[in-house]
C-alpha cells in the first residue's frame, strides 16, 4: 500500500506523454465492486486520467459514473471491445468481468488488471469446477491481480496469477458521511423500533451472506424482553425463502429490500450483524466501525484482520453462538460503548480512498512503463 497518496491532479500530459487512458469493467451491480469503481473513477479522473466505465446500465443509474468524471458504456461485448482498443490499461472488477475483459483484449498488447472481489470456499460439483476454471483463466490472463484481503491474494496465486498483490479497498467517503449525518430517532421511528433494540444486517439476499443462520439465531431473540427487531437491507434470490420463514416462525425480522439510506439505518442500530460464510473487506463491517455501531461478525476471510479487537467474532454457521453474542451486547451497554470507541480507533488505521487510488495508479504506471 502506498504511504504517500497523490493529493491533487497530475498534469494533463506528464513528461510530454498523453494522459493515461483506462477502462474499468464491471460484471454486475454488486454494491462493493460498484462503489469501489465509483471511488476509483472519481480519484483517477481528478488526477487527469481518462476513465471509461463499462458496466450494466442499472449500475450507471445507481452509481452515476459519469458524474464522477468518467465516460460510460453499457456492458455489451461490442462496446467493451471498442473501449479496450483505445485503452492503456484495462481494469476488471471480479472474475466475470475479468473473463469478459480477457476475451475483449485477445490479440491486443494492453495490460489487464483484475481486482479479485470474490473468493471464499468454492462451490461443490459442476458449479465449483466451472468457477475454478474461470478463476484460473482470469488469474493467468491478468498482468496483475489485486486482492483486498490476504486470502484473495493467496487464491489468485493458487490459480496461477503471475503477479498478485494486496490492495485493500477503502469505504467510500459518501457512505461514512451518510452515517454521520443520520437522524437515529427518525430512522428508528420509521422502522417501529423506538422502544425496542434495533439490529441490522446489510447485503444481497444470497446464500453466502448467511441469512438462513441469522434467522435461526433470531428464533432465540423471541425470548428477550424487550423484543429486538432485526432489519435486513438488501435484495436477491433468497427473498421469497426468507420471507416465508419469517412469517411461518413469527420471527422479529423485517426485509427492507434494497435501501439507498442503508448507512443512515446502520447509524441508528444498536448492533450490526454480519453472518456471512465469507467476506474480504466487508462494507458493512467498515461502515459499522466508522459509525460507532457494535458489530457481531463471523470469523471468516478478511474480517478478523479488518476489525481487530473492535468487534465480537463468532464461527460461521453457529446460530447459537451468533444469538448469544448479540444477546450479550444488548444486555451490556458499556460493552457496546467500548466496542464503538475501539471501532473508531481501528477504522483510523485503514487506508483512505486517496491511498487506494494512489496504489492503483502506481500499478497502472508500472505496467504502462513496461510497454515503453
Amino acid at each position: 500500500m502506498s504511504s504517500s497518496p497523490v493529493s491533487g491532479p497530475v498534469p494533463a500530459q506528464p513528461y510530454g506523454r498523453p494522459p493515461l487512458r483506462t477502462v474499468q469493467v464491471l460484471g454486475g451491480t454488486g454494491a462493493g465492486s460498484s462503489a469501489h469503481v465509483r471511488s476509483l473513477a472519481t480519484g483517477l479522473a481528478a488526477r487527469g486520467v481518462g476513465v471509461t466505465v463499462c458496466a450494466p446500465v442499472a449500475a450507471e443509474g445507481e452509481y452515476d459514473f459519469t458524474g464522477a468524471g468518467a465516460d460510460f458504456l453499457p456492458d455489451a461485448v461490442s462496446a467493451l471491445r471498442v473501449a479496450c482498443a483505445g485503452a492503456d490499461v484495462v481494469h476488471a472488477h471480479g472474475v466475470r468481468a475479468g473473463m469478459r475483459a480477457a476475451l475483449a483484449l485477445r490479440g491486443r498488447r494492453v495490460p489487464l488488471v483484475v481486482t479479485w472481489h470474490g473468493g471464499g470456499p468454492a462451490a461443490a460439483g459442476a458449479v465449483g469446477r466451472l468457477g475454478r476454471l474461470l478463476e484460473r483463466h482470469v488469474a493467468r490472463a491478468a498482468a496483475v491481480v489485486l486482492g483486498s484481503s490476504p486470502d484473495q491474494v493467496d487464491l489468485a496465486r493458487l490459480r496461477g496469477a503471475r503477479d498478485a498483490r494486496l490492495a485493500p479497498t477503502a469505504l467510500p467517503a459518501g457512505a461514512a458521511a451518510g452515517a454521520a449525518a443520520a437522524d437515529p430517532g427518525k430512522a428508528r421511528a420509521e422502522l417501529g423500533s423506538m422502544e425496542r433494540p434495533l439490529l441490522i444486517a446489510v447485503g444481497s439476499l444470497v446464500p453466502r451472506r448467511g441469512y438462513s443462520v441469522l434467522l435461526d439465531a433470531a428464533r432465540a431473540w423471541r425470548a428477550l424482553d424487550p423484543l429486538p427487531l432485526l432489519v435486513i437491507a438488501g435484495e436477491g434470490p433468497m427473498r421469497g425463502e426468507l420471507a416465508r420463514r419469517i412469517e411461518a416462525e413469527a420471527l422479529p425480522v423485517r426485509l427492507l429490500g434494497r435501501r439507498r439510506d442503508a448507512a443512515q439505518l446502520l447509524a441508528a442500530a444498536d448492533v450490526a450483524v454480519l453472518p456471512s460464510r465469507w467476506e474480504a473487506r466487508s462494507l458493512l463491517a467498515q461502515a459499522a466501525l466508522r459509525a460507532g455501531v457494535a458489530l457481531v461478525a463471523t470469523r471468516v476471510g478478511g474480517v478478523p484482520e479488518l476489525v481487530g479487537d473492535a468487534a465480537v467474532l463468532v464461527p460461521y454457521g453457529d446460530p447459537a453462538a451468533l444469538a448469544e453474542a448479540v444477546s450479550g451486547l444488548l444486555a451490556d451497554p458499556d460493552r457496546r460503548a467500548a466496542l464503538a470507541a475501539a471501532g473508531r480507533v481501528q477504522a483510523a488505521t485503514w487506508p483512505s480512498e486517496d491511498d487506494t487510488v494512489a496504489q492503483v495508479l502506481s500499478v497502472y504506471d508500472e505496467l504502462t512503463n513496461r510497454r515503453r
